[in-house]
């Protein structure tokens, strides 16, 4: 025993080293140390996943009282109106939830993803249709520039998109949903090569009407099928671009839903991003970071429900007791409670897993399958343990049982997130 002690901790040693070196390689040296302790790494490593640094629970909080303070008084105006209002817009901006995770030297807050998701969260426990906005700003747009930008491009856009200007996701089209690939849209190069025009039409567009710049993807050679899908940066303002009527939709009426034509619209090849053909990579890959974003949206929704139900349920009583205290609903709000909890664990060990370099689409899939039928259920116990009044438009539980249920849909469907669990999992008992 002596003898193998020794041995058995220089291989914890060795692979505790690897692990160390691996999630090192994610970091700068400013943020490993922002995240060293005493004790060791600060809710990544050594802590619970519901411990956070303290820029992520700084963060967190701010978000959660622009949400409460701010945002609140204003969600059902902009659900009546079906739009967001111009304040509050300008509020998500000045409180630097636009540009989580843009750096510093853009004028970026520089945080990480999972700040990113407490902030989705926070905001969408109050109004969902505001923190779709923000979340398809910073996972998807933001991120994608940051990750295959030139530097031309990084200068001229992250600036603005941390500070004023909004970006929306151009992928889908009428025949396009879940068949991605299958798109339409197509960009021709001129015969001098100086320029491409892009036509076609997209749908479902979130953003359209706010957006300064479009992230959009067309097939820059249709003869290579999906491997001729090509990503360009297209300012709104660019001739020959149209944006249609907003949606007309169940929940999520705040954020408008149009379809955006583009007829003619001549983009240098300086705005290609990345690579031409490799579009289809690059959505793939913003896609999976974006389905954690969706969780942390549908976790938001379920405790804004509980936001609602517990104090009413404990304040009102039937048969002179308050109905939070029948041992019937105390079992059901329990196990409302559990299920929320364990989408949180999925949601944060996502985030951990995206920062440390590791693999996290099963994860990411996983957590946007299941934030999203928790995220229902929560919604509909809400109105039924609401009674009458949940029914109404006096409390907001009803904004929250029309706003969930695209979460089933958008960034993947549910049947989309079980192929794809169900696809990863053959190649792990190959």
């Amino acid at each position: 025993k002596q003898q193998t002690k020794p041995f058995f901790l220089m291989i914890v040693a060795a692979v505790s080293r690897n692990a160390v070196a691996t999630f090192c390689r994610s970091y700068s040296i400013r943020q490993l140390s922002s995240m060293m302790t005493s004790e060791g790494w600060d809710g990544i490593v050594s802590g619970p996943l519901t411990a956070f640094s303290e820029d992520e629970q700084m963060t967190r909080d701010a978000a959660k009282q622009w949400a409460q303070d701010k945002l609140k008084p204003l969600v059902r105006k902009m659900d009546d109106e079906c739009k967001l209002l111009p304040e509050v817009i300008e509020g998500l901006f000045q409180h630097g939830f636009m540009g989580m995770e843009i750096e510093e030297e853009y004028g970026g807050s520089g945080l990480n993803f999972t700040s990113a998701c407490l902030v989705i969260e926070e905001i969408s426990r109050v109004d969902p249709s505001v923190a779709i906005l923000a979340d398809i700003h910073n996972t998807l747009t933001n991120n994608a520039i940051r990750f295959w930008g030139s530097s031309t491009q990084k200068d001229r856009w992250l600036p603005r998109l941390a500070k004023d200007t909004v970006s929306s996701f151009a992928l889908s089209e009428a025949n396009s949903g879940s068949d991605a690939f299958a798109m339409k849209t197509t960009a021709t190069p001129s015969k001098d090569g100086s320029y491409y025009l892009l036509n076609g039409s997209k749908l479902w567009i979130s953003n359209a009407p706010e957006a300064g710049v479009f992230l959009v993807f067309a097939n820059a050679n249709p003869e290579k099928a999906y491997k001729g899908i090509t990503s360009f940066l297209v300012d709104s303002n660019s001739e020959g671009i149209t944006i249609g009527k907003p949606e007309k939709k169940l929940g999520l009426r705040a954020s408008a839903t149009c379809p955006v034509i583009f007829d003619n619209v001549k983009v240098d090849p300086e705005n290609i991003l990345g690579d031409i053909g490799e579009g289809y990579k690059y959505c793939i890959n913003i896609l999976n970071e974006g389905r954690i974003g969706i969780a942390a949206q549908q976790i938001g929704i379920a405790k804004g429900c509980l936001d609602i139900a517990m104090p009413y349920m404990m304040d009102r009583t039937q048969f002179g007791t308050a109905i939070a205290d029948f041992q019937g609903m105390q079992h059901q709000y329990a196990q409302l409670a559990t299920e929320i909890h364990a989408a949180e664990l999925m949601t944060y060990n996502a985030c951990r897993l995206k920062e440390c370099g590791l693999p996290f689409i099963k994860q990411a899939s996983m957590v946007k399958l299941y934030s999203s039928q928790v995220a229902e259920r929560a919604a509909s116990k809400t109105i039924e343990w609401l009674g009458g009044i949940g029914f109404t438009q006096d409390l907001l539980a009803e904004k929250f049982y029309r706003d969930c249920k695209v979460g089933s849909i958008y960034e993947g469907t549910s049947n989309i997130q079980l192929q794809t669990i169900a696809k990863l999992m053959q190649k792990e008992y190959r």
